[in-house]
């Protein structure tokens, strides 16, 4: 049986943040996918929620527009689970249900930067070569996924610099 719900819905601030850093730790804000949010804005309608019965956060996502050359896509992160609640599939039921939100002729593909193993599970793969972050980043944690068919193409053959893109909000 499911311990919680997910929503359509941002988390109110103090209860993000507090989650953030429990997941994440004090770090979490100089990471290199920090670069692509800083002036940025959440594309809000996919952003989620997971809580519980009683209503405590126990996992959010989000995703950022981004653009490598011509083609935009969106940032996915941060996706926090509480440790708590971790191997539940509260992260992978995030993922789910905002996938179904994006809109493909508006975002090509959702990137991010995590390990495979995880997410190669909703359709993740390690992203080309040619594509490159504004800062140090393992390529084989670059994670890449065509938010449809027919973006399967096109995500092979990626190329740039990673950018931010707040004017597709």
């Amino acid at each position: 049986m499911k311990s919680f719900d997910i929503s359509q819905a941002e988390a109110a601030m103090d209860d993000l943040n507090t989650l953030l850093d429990t997941s994440f730790g004090p770090g979490r804000l100089a990471r290199t996918a920090e670069r692509l949010r800083e002036g940025n804005q959440a594309v809000a309608e996919y952003t989620h929620k997971a809580s519980t019965g009683a209503g405590d956060l126990v996992g959010t996502i989000s995703y950022w527009p981004i653009a490598i050359g011509d083609a935009v896509g969106l940032l996915l992160g941060p996706l926090a689970v509480h440790p708590d609640m971790q191997g539940q599939g509260v992260g992978q039921e995030l993922m789910r249900a905002s996938f179904q939100l994006i809109d493909a002729d508006r975002f090509a593909f959702v990137l991010l930067v995590g390990d495979l193993p995880y997410y190669e599970k909703t359709g993740f793969g390690i992203a080309p070569d040619g594509v490159a972050m504004p800062g140090p980043v393992d390529p084989k944690r670059l994670l890449l996924r065509p938010t449809d068919s027919r973006h399967a193409t096109l995500c092979g053959t990626l190329s740039g610099k990673v950018r931010p893109a707040p004017e597709m909000c």
